[in-house]
């Protein structure tokens, strides 16, 4: 059994796909999954389980559409790759705000040529920095004003990709570690 982070895109988002927190943790339970708990309304789930994190993913968005007929990508993290991606904070000498810091997580590691193709002044004064799976990204002006989102780097990448700001990254890992 492991400590893992699902995160669902868009979920609560503009009045689409709307799931209730306490009908994502029984449904989660209902799967077998243990310990679970939500953090916030955005689709952000800590949970104990044997399977693979891949094989989680999967299994919860077809839950999600078939018990609570939401079609949402759902991408997973174990405890010790969060904490590993809250270590690395490759921009917190600059990311002075949380909620302006984002990891943007990706459903596969991205090829490095197609990142070093965007061409970094061009996004100023925002600033990115890829490590293993994931782009973290400050965005001084706001998350809104950003055109480095999700969308964009799935679009560059040919990936799925979901993102949360810092603070929240740091609270699931409390929640895996509690």
């Amino acid at each position: 059994m492991s400590r893992q982070v699902a995160l669902l895109r868009g979920v609560n988002v503009g009045g689409r796909n709307q799931v209730g927190m306490p009908a994502l943790r029984e449904l989660l339970e209902g799967l077998g999954y243990e310990d679970v708990k939500t953090h916030l309304q955005s689709g952000n789930v800590v949970y104990s389980s044997g399977k693979a994190p891949d094989r989680a993913a999967k299994e919860i968005e077809q839950a999600l559409a078939k018990e609570l007929g939401v079609k949402v990508p759902v991408l997973v993290r174990t405890k010790t790759e969060l904490a590993a991606i809250a270590k690395a904070d490759p921009l917190g000498k600059v990311a002075s705000d949380p909620a302006l810091y984002l990891v943007t997580f990706l459903s596969d590691k991205p090829e490095a040529k197609k990142i070093k193709e965007v061409d970094p002044e061009k996004y100023e004064p925002d600033v990115f920095k890829h490590v293993g799976q994931e782009i973290y990204v400050w965005c001084p002006n706001g998350v809104r004003n950003t055109k480095l989102t999700y969308s964009f780097w799935e679009k560059l990448l040919g990936v799925t990709a979901t993102a949360r700001n810092w603070r929240t990254v740091t609270k699931l890992l409390e929640l895996a570690d509690g």
